[in-house]
């Protein structure tokens, strides 16, 4: 696999935004030094290992941990009913009648979730006493199937909630019955996403150790501290001045760090009743199993209605959602689908009924894209049956119903505003790069004169980025908390000889770059070398209000906070400036690492003359100037608005809007199924690039993932509750070798609300690349009448639906 860029333009008046630069966190990467968490080691420490649920549902009646504490080295085990007496519930921004704790209390309900923990002198022994626990179980009726679990004949997860619905409402905006009522077609499907995760190189794992002062310490390469920490504390039961999180480089995310919460409560929950250092790292098995982060699972009866023209006047969404046995996010999923309902489309009238259901399957969490993936596939695969009931081609019917350059700020059903964009010319490059008449000319040709099934697949997608009231609060009947908020901070120091030190106030060592876009924009405001930067992050004691990655949010929203503290940096520098050289502040302006006179350059000081003034000569500073040269800045979201009282919208929430149109040109052997790509296009919007190369590196992965999403990847159960995919040898990641050499070009519409005009560009190419591979193998199958219906598309289904079609024919 490799990456192809084209186009990206230098941006007029910035010397290092938008120039492609290597990551400055890369070096210590490739020598081997960026660290996981299995490396730190206490003196002291012990080490925990989970005992897993093999049955689906059962209530636990005893957990013997008689054999396990004979056996050398382990120090003792513990179960759910040790967390109900000694902690509070996890952290749920879910039906309240839906408590969770780290470890199953009295009953199970998926297989895999952790029923007891053992702690024990070394990982080996830990795993050696779990084998050693006997556990009676009294077996359930399994609750797989979320359409039979909604029956009221079905066994029930959790009794005191009631019933395994966990939320059920229906969202109309405009009048849907009318628009169908007056469309000249309606199209209607039942689709299915199934679930797939992200699988960050290095599973989620803590190390707890109760510390100086009763303070309970927690390394943690999971959850952003600054946002959740006091969650954590309140279920410890700790007063959360007494727990300090400690970041830890950990090996990727996608979401699925964002809130991986219940790792660092159960290794601080077991530091605190032995009294010493724990260790918890999850292993593969753990993290897939029980990792509380499975994508969504959903079952879609939709309909799109539209107009002779092309025009689509309206849609409709009745999904289940199968949210597994907890909803630790409540339908946060479906806030994500709601910033973006219409995608980059005019119509107005839209109602969407939501089933959320509880089942006998890990619960959902975070993963690249957050429910607004799956939404974008749903509306993609109805614009694309529209236009082929139309005899439009899959371009024309989206050019057709684009929200155009001059609609913007465009405010879309639900209340949501969209900050800017081109769509059509996202479209137009696109089509530049893949020369469709080509492909369409070569697709006729091969058909004809080889059989060969060649399909062109062109689909496009908003990137919601930046959440602000977040979603996890929007589908919320009758929320118990105000609308939050999600700021970022940055702490600027220029020590003493004028170098700079960046502090960042978040979990955010996760892949993401945030070093490399920290260290870029420093360099843009001080003209600094990128490179000289030190970039540090605070632990949770020391840290500012922060949220960290998540929602595509983090560049914008540090690159903001960064601006802020600069500028306030800037101005001490140049007040000292002003004094040193008598000159008026107005006359001066920083340029190159130097603060100079505008009309003559040649009067000026470096910023290391300046700061050693700042530091060592405190009678040289202006009258009332304190010694130093650090600030501070917490940067909140940039536009937002509050929901109506009367619930009529959402408010804006998510308005800072990207944009992407991919094309895929692929080959299906009829033999095998098999999907082979002959050509691979993304272009995509993200408003002012800061680093071509990270934003490419960000497609490049997000496209990838929405391969695997499509085409191999399924966190798979069978009808009696047993998951089939525990493995990598069961679940399918694409390699190298299966994933085409991406071709990448930018558009760049700059947000009116964002400092440089950034937008978020983390989730984008697994937005859309499921839409697109999608449609490349209808249009690849189309003499067979193929039709994606649930992802992922196995070759055995792709091998039914040719033989079905070659029968019919």
């Amino acid at each position: 696999m490799t990456t192809e860029h084209t186009d990206t333009a230098q941006k007029p008046g910035y010397r290092y935004i938008g120039k492609d630069r290597k990551r400055v966190e890369d070096p210590r990467l490739l020598v081997g030094r960026g660290g996981y968490i299995a490396d730190l080691k206490l003196p002291g420490m012990l080490h925990a290992a989970i005992l897993r649920s093999p049955v689906p549902h059962a209530w636990i009646r005893s957990v013997d941990a008689t054999e396990a504490l004979k056996l050398p080295g382990v120090v003792a085990v513990l179960t759910g009913e040790d967390c109900k007496a000694k902690m509070n519930p996890c952290m749920n921004f879910g039906p309240a009648t839906i408590a969770q704790y780290p470890l199953a209390v009295d009953k199970v309900r998926y297989v895999g979730e952790a029923v007891a923990a053992v702690v024990a002198e070394s990982r080996y022994l830990a795993e050696d006493g779990v084998d050693l626990l006997e556990v009676d179980y009294e077996d359930l009726p399994p609750v797989t199937d979320p359409m039979a679990a909604m029956e009221p004949e079905s066994a029930v997860l959790h009794e005191e909630h009631g019933s395994n619905i966990g939320c059920e409402r229906t969202f109309e905006f405009g009048d849907v019955n009318a628009a169908f009522a007056g469309a000249d077609l309606v199209v209607e499907d039942t689709l299915h996403w199934g679930r797939s995760a992200g699988m960050p190189m290095e599973t989620a794992g803590a190390v707890a150790q109760p510390g100086f002062n009763g303070v309970l310490e927690i390394y943690c390469n999971s959850l952003n501290f600054s946002y959740f920490a006091f969650l954590i504390a309140g279920a410890l039961r700790v007063p959360s001045n007494k727990l300090t999180m400690k970041p830890v480089p950990a090996g990727g995310s996608f979401g699925s760090k964002l809130a991986a919460h219940k790792v660092p409560t159960l290794a601080g929950f077991l530091a605190l009743r032995v009294g010493r250092p724990v260790s918890y790292v999850e292993d593969r098995i753990d993290h897939i199993v029980n990792s509380d982060h499975h994508g969504c699972d959903r079952f879609y009866e939709a309909r799109m209605g539209f107009r002779a023209d092309g025009t689509i006047v309206g849609l409709d969404i009745d999904v289940v959602d199968d949210y597994g046995a907890y909803m630790q996010f409540g339908v946060g999923h479906h806030g994500n689908a709601f910033s973006q309902v219409v995608g980059p489309y005019r119509f107005r009238d839209v109602r969407y009924r939501l089933r959320a259901v509880l089942t006998d399957k890990c619960q959902q969490g975070a993963y690249r894209g957050f429910g607004s993936e799956v939404h974008n596939w749903v509306l993609e695969r109805l614009v694309d049956s529209g236009a082929a009931r139309l005899g439009l081609a899959p371009e024309e019917i989206r050019r057709r119903n684009f929200i155009q350059p001059d609609q913007f700020p465009y405010t879309i059903p639900g209340g949501n505003v969209y900050d800017s964009g081109d769509y059509p010319a996202v479209l137009d490059k696109a089509l530049s790069m893949i020369d469709l008449d080509r492909w369409r000319a070569e697709q006729k040709r091969l058909w004809a004169q080889e059989g060969r099934c060649i399909g062109i697949g062109l689909a496009t997608t908003q990137e919601r980025s930046v959440f602000s009231s977040t979603e996890f609060w929007s589908l919320v009947e009758k929320p118990v908390l105000p609308v939050t908020s999600s700021p970022e901070s940055a702490t600027v120091t220029i020590d003493p000889t004028g170098q700079f030190q960046l502090l960042l106030h978040c979990q955010s060592m996760w892949g993401n770059s945030p070093e490399t876009v920290g260290a870029t924009v420093l360099a843009e405001e001080f003209g600094i070398p990128p490179e000289s930067v030190n970039v540090r992050y605070a632990d949770s004691a020391h840290a500012l209000p922060s949220t960290g990655p998540g929602g595509s949010r983090y560049t914008v929203m540090v690159a903001g906070a960064i601006r802020g503290a600069s500028r306030k940096l800037r101005k001490k520098l140049i007040h000292i400036a002003a004094h040193t050289l008598d000159v008026a502040a107005e006359d001066l302006e920083l340029v190159d690492a130097r603060v100079q006179v505008r009309d003559a350059p040649e009067t000026g000081l470096t910023l290391a003359e300046l700061a050693g003034t700042a530091y060592f000569f405190a009678l040289s500073l202006p009258e009332g100037m304190t010694s130093g040269l650090e600030e501070s800045y917490t940067y909140d979201h940039p536009y937002t608005t509050l929901p109506a009282p009367d619930g009529s919208d959402f408010g804006v929430f998510y308005p800072i809007m990207g944009h992407a149109c991919h094309i895929a040109v692929l080959e299906i052997d009829p033999d095998t199924g098999i999907p082979s790509f002959l050509d691979y296009v993304a272009v995509h919007d993200a408003g002012t690039i800061v680093n071509p190369k990270s934003l490419g590196g960000h497609v490049t992965g997000g496209a990838t993932q929405g391969i695997g999403t499509t085409l191999y990847e399924e966190l798979a159960y069978d009808g009696d509750g047993q998951f089939l995919s525990s493995t990598f040898r069961d679940y399918l990641i694409p390699t190298a070798g299966e994933v085409p050499p991406f071709r990448i070009g930018h558009v760049e519409t700059p947000s009116p609300f964002t400092e440089y005009g950034i937008k978020g560009g983390g989730e984008g190419g697994r937005m859309v690349a499921p839409a697109a591979v999608s449609a490349a193998i209808d249009d690849a199958l189309r003499e067979y009448g193929m039709r994606v219906r649930q992802l992922p598309v196995k070759p055995s289904d792709i091998v039914a639906a040719i033989r079905a079609g070659t029968v019919r024919a």
